[in-house]
């Protein structure tokens, strides 16, 4: 836990006279160039009304998608959220962001974690769900991790198809670690599997890859496991959990480690976090499976109850033992995933991919009309679209006219400057659509 202890200046002056240092001197380590020199300039003291008129002010300058036409993704989507969802998470039994220490004392906040484990594995098919991580980009990096403790092996193929952000967190994650990271390269918008085959070998931990990719293609998903398993690798995989209302779960083309950003299920973007890491496996993997698992059991008189089955975060079991030491996050994500799930059920997952990947189509077969290329086929929500100009000037063209038009993928790579990355949602309607296409269209044709 952390938090803020406010002290007095006689308070520090004691403080320092019992270390025997001046405060100057416990800044040594910070380079003298680093240090601020200058006035802080603060504004006088404002009581607490006048603070609540000002930070409201603040706020009517931030953006909300509800505001724009938003076609923005690359993780972050903007998925119709059901009014229940707010409705319960706001409860005061639920409406608290910290994850659950003491769990057994809150059979309630249990069985939700429980109902989400199980719908996690329903929807994925695969064997086991721990109670949520991080993040996609962070579920990714301990998946890679849990390859090693499964294998004992350093080698890892990452497919360049993989979000540039994922591959970074993974970087920064195995960063002065024994891990040997080795890029598999794209080939027309997905993994090269000539090139897999040819990287792969005996002393390869895992192949990572994502599924729909970074671009919103889809991988050839049943050839990569066969390359994958025939070298005895890990196959791990990131997926989008929208996606499987329609395409195969991970479980069905025998993944063994699954992760994905959890946002689409029933979390707005808010800027971009808090957010849901998703962590599935296979069964025989269980114990080497970061963060929690809830459950469910009967106590001495038959009663049906809940508990924490696994605990191997540091704080918990010997540091050295720990499979993570950083790897739950806010409570509240996961119970939102979980009423989202509750309340559209199988049919409910399947209609919102089904309008995704139709919408989607749709919108890039109207690009096509009207001149575009679009890169990369078969997609499934996402997609990209060649520019004749830089894709940044678009984005902050068409913001003006209140339509978020997708990502500017210059951002990553400067050889795809003249490229976007557009997300439909099922919330877009045809009448959006055409107003894009007609702006884009002036703006970039």
């Amino acid at each position: 836990m952390s938090g803020y202890i406010p002290i007095t200046p006689e308070e520090r002056k004691k403080m320092l006279e019992k270390m025997g240092v001046s405060f100057e001197e416990l800044l040594t380590p910070i380079p003298e160039e680093l240090r601020f020199k200058g006035e802080l300039n603060l504004p006088p003291p404002v009581s607490e009304y006048e603070a609540w008129k000002i930070l409201r002010e603040l706020s009517k300058e931030n953006a909300s998608f509800d505001e724009y036409i938003c076609f923005m993704g690359a993780g972050a989507y903007d998925h119709y959220i059901p009014a229940p969802v707010n409705h319960i998470l706001l409860r005061p039994e639920f409406y608290t962001a910290y994850t659950p220490y003491q769990a057994e004392v809150s059979q309630g906040t249990l069985q939700a974690i429980y109902e989400y484990q199980s719908m996690i594995c329903e929807l994925t098919q695969m064997d086991v769900s721990n109670a949520s991580v991080y993040d996609g980009a962070t579920a990714l990096a301990e998946a890679i991790l849990m390859g090693r403790r499964i294998n004992r092996k350093n080698r890892v193929l990452l497919s360049g198809t993989v979000h540039p952000y994922y591959l970074r967190v993974i970087e920064t994650y195995l960063f002065n670690t024994p891990f040997e990271l080795v890029k598999v390269p794209e080939k027309d918008g997905k993994t090269d599997l000539d090139a897999l085959s040819e990287l792969m070998d005996e002393n390869t931990s895992s192949f990572v890859f994502q599924h729909p990719n970074f671009f919103g293609t889809l991988e050839e998903v049943f050839e990569i496991e066969k390359i994958v398993h025939s070298k005895g690798a890990l196959l791990i995989v990131s997926v989008d959990p929208i996606s499987l209302g329609v395409l195969e779960p991970p479980g069905a083309y025998n993944a063994d480690i699954a992760t994905g950003e959890g946002q689409p299920l029933g979390i707005p973007a808010s800027f971009g976090g808090p957010f849901l890491g998703i962590f599935t496996a296979k069964r025989e993997y269980i114990r080497q499976m970061p963060g929690r698992i809830i459950g469910k059991t009967v106590d001495r008189d038959g009663n049906r109850g809940f508990v924490m089955t696994l605990q191997t975060r540091e704080q918990h079991i010997r540091r050295e033992r720990a499979t993570s030491n950083i790897c739950t996050n806010e409570g509240l994500c996961a119970l939102a995933a979980c009423v989202y799930l509750a309340l559209m059920g199988k049919n409910g997952i399947r209609e919102v991919a089904e309008q995704c990947a139709k919408k989607a189509n749709y919108l890039a077969g109207r690009f096509e009309e009207e001149g575009f290329k679009i890169l990369y086929k078969p997609f499934f929500r996402e997609f990209v679209v060649e520019l004749s100009i830089p894709a940044h000037e678009v984005v902050r063209k068409l913001m003006k006219e209140k339509i978020l038009p997708g990502v500017d993928l210059g951002r990553f790579k400067k050889e795809w400057e003249k490229r976007l990355l557009v997300a439909v949602t099922e919330k877009r309607t045809r009448e959006e659509m055409e107003v894009f296409v007609h702006a884009l269209k002036a703006q970039a044709s």
